[in-house]
C-alpha cells in the first residue's frame, strides 16, 4: 500500500480527510500529517511518505518551501499540491518544481481518491521501469556494506526485493575459510575450500534468523545480522562462530576464521560494523602471514586481561566532565593493570583507542577543530609511555583536548540560536518570513537549523516564532486601541481571521476577549490602589 502523508495549517481540512476516508479499503495507508512545513520534515524523513499532500498557504514554510527542500531530500516522494487560490503563478511555480499535480479547494474525497489513484498508478509504472535495472540481493548487501547506498534508496530496493530489512539494530561478520596449517593436517599437500565447504558454511549461515549473506569471493562470505536487542545479538554470533567454525574443522578439514563488527544503530551502521569486521579480518591476516613477528611485536600474555569497555569510553567523552575523571581514571586503572607497557601491544591499543575517540567528537561536535592535527599531537605523545600512571595521564590529556572541541561545538549552537532569535525578535512583523530566510541568514541549511534549534531549545523555530508574534501581539491589545486586523498586520498576519484563531488556540481567549480581560484587571488594580489610599 503506498503511504500517504498530510500537510495543512487548517485542523479541521486535517481531520476530515483523515477520517472521512477508509484508507486501508481503497489500498492506501494514512501515515501523519503535520500543521506546517517545519513539523512535516522530520515526520517525512521518518515515515518517507510515497505521497505528500501538502497546502500551499501555511504560516513560516509553506508549501512550495517544503516541496523544495522534499524534492531535494527525498525525490523519489510525489508531491500533490492544494490550494485555495486560483492562482496560475502558484500552480507555475509548483510545476517547475516538479510537483504531480494541483488540487484547488474545497474538493470532495472522491476527487483527492481520484487523483491519489492517478499517481499511484504513476508511481507503479516507474516501478514497472525500473525494475529493469533493479538491485540484486547481493549488490544490495555489497553497498549496505560499502557505504554506497543511502537510507531511503536501499530501504526502497529491499521492498522492490521482498526482504524485510529495517530493525533497530545491525551487525556484521565476515567468515572466511582457510587451509588448515600444513603440520596439523594428515594429507601432504594443504587443503583448500571446496564446494562442499562452501555449501556447508552457506548452509550455516542461513540457518540464522533475521539475517542475509552474500559472497564477497569463493573464500570470503559476509553475515548481516538485524535484531532488537545487542546482547542477545552477541550471543547468537557468539554461538554461530564457535559452531562454524568446530562443524567446518571436523567436516572438511578446514579453518574457520571469523572477523566482527560491532553492533550498531540504524541501516547505515550496517557499513560501520563492516569496517570495524574488515579491520579485524586484515589484522588476522597479517597475523597468519607474519606470524612469528606479530607475536613478538604484538601479543604478550598481559594482554589477554585487558577488557576496556569502549562504549563507557565513548559515553564519557560526550557526556561526562572534569569532576568525574578521578573516578573514571580508576576504572581505566582496574582495566589496564598488567598491561605490558613495553610491548608493541600497548602502544597499537592506545593508538586504537586514540583514532576511534577522535573519530567520535569528529562525527558528534560540531566545531570547525582540525581533527588531523588534533591526531598528530596526540599521537606524539603515545610512544614514550612506560607505564599505567602516563597510559592514564594521556588519557587524561586525551578527553581533555576532546572536550574542548565540544565545548567549541556547544559554544558555536549557543551562538547559531542566539542570532537566529534575534533575527526573530526584529523580522517577527513580515508575513513572509520562512525557514529558508532564517537558514540563509546564519548559513546552514534548513533541516539541520529545524533540528538543532529544537535540541537546544526544546521548541521549533515555528513555535518560537508564533509566541514572539502572540506576546506582541498581547501588549498592543494591552497598550493600543488598535483594531483586530490591525493588530493582526502589524504581528505579521495578513489574514485577521487566521490571526484570531491563532490567538485562541495559544491564549484560550479571542483578542477581544483578552483586551476586556486586561481592561477589566486594570479597573480592578486601580479601584485597590485608590481603597489602600483611603
Amino acid at each position: 500500500m503506498k503511504k500517504i502523508m498530510l500537510v495543512d495549517d487548517e485542523i479541521l481540512i486535517r481531520e476530515n480527510i483523515r477520517e472521512c476516508v477508509d484508507w486501508e479499503k481503497e489500498g492506501f495507508l494514512y501515515c501523519g500529517d503535520a500543521p506546517d512545513g517545519e513539523l512535516a520534515l522530520p515526520i517525512i524523513e521518518e515515515q518517507l511518505p510515497d505521497i505528500l499532500i501538502t497546502d500551499i498557504k501555511m504560516p513560516f514554510m509553506n508549501g512550495l518551501e517544503l516541496t523544495s527542500v522534499v524534492r531535494q531530500k527525498f525525490p523519489q516522494i510525489k508531491i500533490i499540491i492544494l490550494s485555495g487560490h486560483d492562482d496560475f503563478q502558484y500552480a507555475q511555480k509548483a510545476l517547475r518544481l516538479g510537483v504531480e499535480d494541483y488540487c484547488l479547494k474545497p474538493f470532495s474525497s472522491a476527487d483527492l481518491l481520484q487523483l491519489l489513484r492517478s499517481v499511484s498508478t504513476r508511481i507503479d509504472e516507474e516501478l514497472r521501469i525500473r525494475h529493469k535495472y533493479a538491485y540484486t540481493p547481493e549488490n544490495l548487501f555489497a553497498d549496505l556494506c560499502g557505504g554506497l547506498i543511502h537510507t531511503a534508496a536501499a530501504i526502497e530496493a529491499a521492498a522492490q526485493l521482498d526482504l524485510l530489512l529495517t530493525a533497530p539494530y545491525y551487525a556484521t561478520a565476515i567468515f572466511t575459510l582457510n587451509p588448515q596449517d600444513h603440520e596439523e593436517s594428515e594429507s601432504t599437500e594443504p587443503l583448500h575450500p571446496t564446494q562442499n565447504s562452501e555449501e556447508l558454511l552457506a548452509g550455516l549461515l542461513k540457518e540464522v534468523a533475521d539475517s542475509f549473506i552474500y559472497k564477497r569471493s569463493r573464500t570470503e562470505t559476509v553475515l548481516i545480522y538485524k535484531g532488537s536487542d545487542p546482547a542477545q545479538m552477541n550471543r547468537v554470533l557468539d554461538e554461530l562462530c564457535a559452531s562454524a567454525k568446530q562443524r567446518l574443522r571436523a567436516a572438511c578439514g578446514l579453518e574457520l576464521s571469523v572477523s566482527r563488527g560491532k553492533v550498531c544503530e540504524r541501516l547505515q551502521g550496517i557499513h560501520l560494523s563492516y569496517l570495524e569486521a574488515e579491520n579485524d579480518r586484515m589484522f588476522k591476516r597479517m597475523a597468519r602471514v607474519h606470524s612469528a613477528a606479530m607475536l613478538d611485536a604484538y601479543f604478550d600474555p598481559s594482554a589477554q586481561g585487558i577488557l576496556l569497555d569502549r562504549s563507557r569510553m565513548i559515553q564519557f567523552l560526550k557526556l561526562g566532565d572534569h569532576t568525574q575523571m578521578p573516578e573514571f581514571l580508576l576504572e581505566l586503572s582496574a582495566a589496564l593493570e598488567g598491561m605490558n607497557w613495553d610491548s608493541g601491544y600497548a602502544c597499537y591499543l592506545m593508538n586504537d583507542i586514540t583514532l576511534e575517540l577522535v573519530q567520535t567528537a569528529k562525527n558528534g561536535f560540531r566545531a570547525a577543530a582540525n581533527h588531523a592535527e588534533i591526531l598528530k599531537e596526540l599521537q606524539t605523545r603515545l610512544k614514550p609511555i612506560s607505564s599505567t600512571d602516563e597510559g592514564l595521564q594521556y588519557l587524561k590529556r586525551l578527553y581533555e583536548r576532546l572536550w574542548e572541541w565540544r565545548s567549541e561545538g556547544a559554544d558555536k549552537h549557543r551562538e547559531l540560536i542566539d542570532k537566529v532569535k534575534q533575527y526573530i525578535r526584529e523580522q517577527y512583523d513580515k508575513e513572509q518570513l520562512s525557514l529558508n530566510d532564517i537558514s540563509k541568514v546564519v548559513r546552514v541549511s534548513p533541516s539541520h537549523l529545524s533540528k538543532t534549534f529544537s535540541q537546544a531549545t526544546g521548541q521549533t523555530i515555528t513555535e518560537f516564532l508564533t509566541a514572539t508574534r502572540m506576546d506582541r501581539a498581547k501588549e498592543l491589545l494591552k497598550s493600543t486601541g488598535h483594531k483586530t486586523f490591525e493588530i493582526a498586520y502589524l504581528v505579521g498576519y495578513n489574514d485577521q481571521h487566521y490571526f484570531s484563531n491563532l490567538f485562541k488556540k495559544v491564549t484560550g481567549m479571542t483578542p477581544m476577549e483578552f483586551r476586556k480581560q486586561g481592561n477589566s484587571e486594570d479597573q480592578l488594580q486601580a479601584i485597590r490602589r485608590g481603597a489602600e489610599k483611603m
